[in-house]
């Protein structure tokens, strides 16, 4: 408990020293704060007792209780995320349901530490970025549940999840830049060192090499999926495109024949009328795009749309309409795995694999990154670059063998005196 010293002074005068050990265990660092006259240290005293022997909230020592710094217009950092989020144009339903959940989740946890080191709820306009770098580092570590040491009240969050949730706290801090009035000055989120993608497993990739997926595809029954199969691992769409394709999609009699990939499934949001699922546009702007079909997708294609109309399903399920992920996964996808694995595949892929698996067959045959980004529709070569990069080692000898030549042939040597 806190207890009241006297400190006599050779001047006569008296100054009372509140004592006390900090959360008042033994192995707490000791604490005091200094008053002039006994009233006040008393008041003081018992506060610290009130609040668990630890400094009263607000309280800054050597000048009392501090009111936190105010801003016009300031408003608590989730409430501001949340009016952010409401007002954004272009972005799905489902989407700005998810941008909610992230602010519910995890932005109404930010703190600001003020000057005096003490902790505020944040606000749009007092978040600094030691405030953004503690939250980045409170993500990673997450919280347990103090009653339950093996539970967790949030979990840890993975480098990607960090990286996401950072980058709309970002765009929210912006906003609060771009406004009129403005009511910051500064993104307090630029400088801030996020954790490492590849410090730690986000996606684990599988790549199957082709004796492998045919071991795996020579399990599946169904005739059905396995076409579904082939063409996923043939094509390198994703399992949205490729399940939403239609028979009009398709230009099998051209020069060239092709495959318009210009809609997919998404997953609707929680109590919409229609079902889980609806058609929509593609993940980006990038991924509507033409894929050239080779002679052997043409066959296949050709079999599949004969006798429908151009509205139906490419790819049908039995009683006609589209698969679902979860249906094909669990009754046709990964009992053919689990079969392939008892007979000796030393893999577990997802079905999105087959989309990694795509690529790792064309980085192989030396098809480079630029054209297997326009292929697989990503918004930036970076992503290509981040995601299979790593892939492009069979290039190695013919870049060393690039350099050889090149510093084999000795330079031209102008501007000497030649010596008789």
């Amino acid at each position: 408990m806190a207890y009241i010293q006297e400190r006599p002074h050779k001047n006569g005068a008296v100054t009372y020293q509140v004592r006390w050990i900090e959360g008042g265990g033994r192995t707490g660092e000791k604490q005091s704060e200094r008053f002039g006259d006994r009233g006040s240290a008393e008041q003081f005293r018992d506060l610290v007792n009130a609040h668990g022997q630890h400094w009263p909230h607000g309280w800054v020592s050597g000048r009392g209780f501090v009111e936190p710094e105010t801003h016009p217009g300031d408003v608590p950092i989730a409430d501001y995320a949340n009016r952010y989020v409401d007002r954004l144009t272009g972005i799905e339903d489902r989407t700005r349901e998810d941008y909610h959940r992230e602010v519910r989740l995890h932005f109404s946890v930010l703190r600001h530490t003020d000057a005096y080191g003490q902790e505020h709820p944040a606000t749009i306009c007092t978040l600094t970025q030691d405030d953004v770098t503690d939250w980045v580092r409170a993500e990673e570590k997450g919280e347990q549940d103090p009653a339950d040491p093996e539970k967790w009240t949030r979990r840890p969050a993975d480098p990607k999840s960090i990286a996401n949730r950072h980058g709309l706290l970002y765009c929210i801090v912006q906003s609060a830049i771009d406004a009129d009035p403005q009511l910051r000055t500064a993104n307090c989120c630029k400088a801030t060192k996020l954790p490492r993608v590849d410090d730690h497993t986000v996606e684990e990739m599988t790549f199957l090499e082709r004796d492998e997926y045919q071991r795996i595809a020579a399990e599946i029954t169904d005739p059905d999926a396995r076409d579904l199969a082939d063409w996923l691992v043939g094509t390198g769409m994703r399992w949205g495109e490729a399940t939403a394709l239609k028979v009009s999609d398709l230009n099998l009699i051209a020069d060239r024949p092709s495959v318009n990939v210009q809609r997919a499934w998404k997953k609707a949001k929680k109590g919409a009328p229609g079902g889980a699922f609806y058609l929509g546009p593609p993940k980006t702007k990038k991924a509507r795009r033409l894929l050239r079909l080779s002679p052997v997708q043409v066959d296949l294609a050709r079999r599949l749309v004969t006798g429908l109309g151009p509205d139906d399903y490419v790819f049908r399920a039995a009683m006609g309409g589209a698969w679902r992920h979860a249906n094909f996964y669990n009754r046709k996808w990964k009992p053919a795995v689990e079969a392939a694995v008892k007979k000796g595949l030393p893999k577990r892929p997802r079905i999105h694999d087959l989309r990694h698996t795509h690529v790792s067959w064309l980085i192989a045959s030396r098809i480079p990154l630029p054209a297997i980004q326009i292929r697989l529709g990503h918004e930036s070569i970076q992503t290509t670059v981040d995601r299979y990069g790593h892939l492009e080692q069979g290039l190695d000898d013919d870049i060393a063998s690039a350099v050889e030549a090149a510093m084999g042939v000795p330079a031209p040597r102008t501007g000497l005196r030649q010596v008789v």
